[in-house]
């Protein structure tokens, strides 16, 4: 949407000239307008049907008080939007700083934790605590100079309450996303390797999650294999879902951990964005198993029907991490196949086993001069059912800064591997103009099997000519 790159232009000309630094800034920000739309909205579905509404955030904390244009209200009973930032404009330069940094993001946080006790909040609501905890990485505000910010919080403004709908959500967590892809198009710029969305697409439709089972990434980053696999379900539950079918996919379907302090709270931000109401997610290093925020994990099953993830390419892990694990090594992705390995259901009543969509680069499925290496293949391969590995073109993840060499991997817990279908996409040219693509994996854009005919030509063309299979 052009209204984003219009922020994102004031967000650089004000201290905060990276995407590293801008999307943070504009994370809670914009998280706070939608915040706010889906408060008013929930507020007058509840109102329409004579029940009571407890709001998140009362005044003067919601969005339409400090940071809405001013706008005179007919009715009476209520205060006007943008009440407190005319108050605010009114006291001079400096005092909408003031009210953010010494009065608003102190509220927000003590929803998380109690700044007298600095212990979990008690009295907040589960969404409370999700709140303070999106904020809890926000000291101040980055932007420069207060000018600026109502620039920025009249653009996002415009996002208006009436045309936010499933579509307009949908379109913006797409924006999202895209912003989230501008933090790691650099090494340097994001610290991550962020997924393409085609390979998540394609990887979530091959696992096919269905409503009622688990999902869970254990090293989530921003979210996105969760925010996926939520749409992937949404949409094949079709347009009137039961409300209990509802609760449980927006509440206890979902869990994920994320190491890194800034990426968390833009995970958790990135899920309510795609509609996951109360995303579970577990703060701290899931290879050490110590947490740094355990708060949103507490219903968190201890085995899980679907796993989906990306582990860090090249990570090494110290002896902390290692000791947790039967085959140790420094290798970060060696140690979280382990990870999954254990965290997959097994099978019971008649049940399949949990399933898993990996990627993984080509050093690990093929070192054999390690024995961590062989012998979590061989546990792999003994206790699941490896059914397919798919060999991606080297160019897949160029857009991220990664030039490595990665293979999907698709397996079921619980039946020994007998025999591997290897899919070799290697040959297929890709790059900025020209990424991966859903067809590649044989899917359309809604995740329907293509035909033969509407398959890209690059894979069709050797079967055509009769030189491959």
């Amino acid at each position: 949407m052009a209204f984003v790159k219009a922020i994102c232009d004031v967000m650089r000309r004000s201290n905060c000239a990276s995407a590293l630094q801008y999307v943070p800034e504009l994370t809670w920000i914009l998280f706070l307008r939608i915040l706010d739309a889906q408060e008013q909205k929930a507020r007058e579905e509840a109102e329409a049907l004579g029940n009571d509404y407890a709001p998140a955030l009362t005044a003067p904390y919601r969005w339409q008080d400090w940071a809405a244009p001013f706008a005179d209200k007919d009715d009476t009973e209520e205060q006007a939007i943008g009440w407190k930032r005319k108050e605010l404009y009114a006291a001079g330069d400096g005092k909408l700083f003031e009210f953010i940094n010494n009065e608003l993001l102190p509220h927000l946080h003590s929803l998380d934790v109690d700044p007298n006790t600095q212990l979990p909040n008690s009295n907040a609501s589960r969404k409370q605590r999700v709140i303070g905890r999106i904020m809890t990485a926000v000291e101040k505000v980055r932007v420069d100079s207060e000018t600026n910010l109502r620039d920025i919080l009249d653009k996002v403004h415009e996002i208006h309450i009436d045309h936010i709908d499933d579509t307009h959500f949908f379109t913006l967590s797409q924006v999202y996303e895209d912003l989230l892809l501008k933090m790691g198009e650099k090494n340097s710029d994001g610290g991550q390797f962020f997924t393409p969305r085609e390979v998540i697409r394609g990887m979530v439709h091959i696992l096919n999650p269905q409503a009622g089972e688990t999902v869970y990434d254990p090293c989530c980053g921003t979210g996105g294999f969760l925010a996926v696999a939520f749409e992937h379900i949404n949409r094949n539950l079709g347009n009137a879902p039961a409300a209990t079918t509802l609760d449980v996919l927006k509440h206890d379907t979902f869990f994920g951990r994320e190491k890194e302090n800034l990426v968390f709270p833009i995970a958790l931000a990135n899920l309510i964005l795609h509609g996951i109401d109360q995303p579970n997610l577990w703060h701290g290093n899931t290879l050490t198993n110590r947490p740094t925020y355990a708060g949103l994990f507490e219903q968190a099953p201890a085995t899980f029907d679907v796993i989906l993830t990306n582990p860090p390419f090249g990570g090494k892990e110290g002896t902390d991490a290692q000791k947790n694990y039967s085959f140790e090594t420094s290798s970060t992705q060696v140690l979280f196949l382990q990870h999954i390995l254990a965290d997959l259901k097994m099978p019971m009543d008649g049940k399949a086993g949990g399933r898993c969509g990996i990627v993984l680069d080509e050093g690990l499925l093929f070192r054999t001069n390690e024995s961590a290496f062989v012998e979590t293949k061989r546990k792999l391969v003994d206790e699941c059912d490896l059914w397919c590995i798919v060999s991606l073109p080297g160019g897949v993840f160029s857009t991220a800064g990664a030039g490595v060499k990665t293979n999907l991997l698709f397996f079921t817990k619980g039946k020994k591997t007998e025999r591997i279908w290897y899919y070799d996409l290697s040959q297929i040219k890709v790059g900025k103009k020209t990424p991966t693509t859903l067809a590649y994996f044989g899917f359309d854009k809604q995740g329907d099997i293509l035909d033969n005919a509407d398959l890209p030509r690059p894979l069709t063309a050797g079967w055509l000519a009769g030189t491959g299979g």
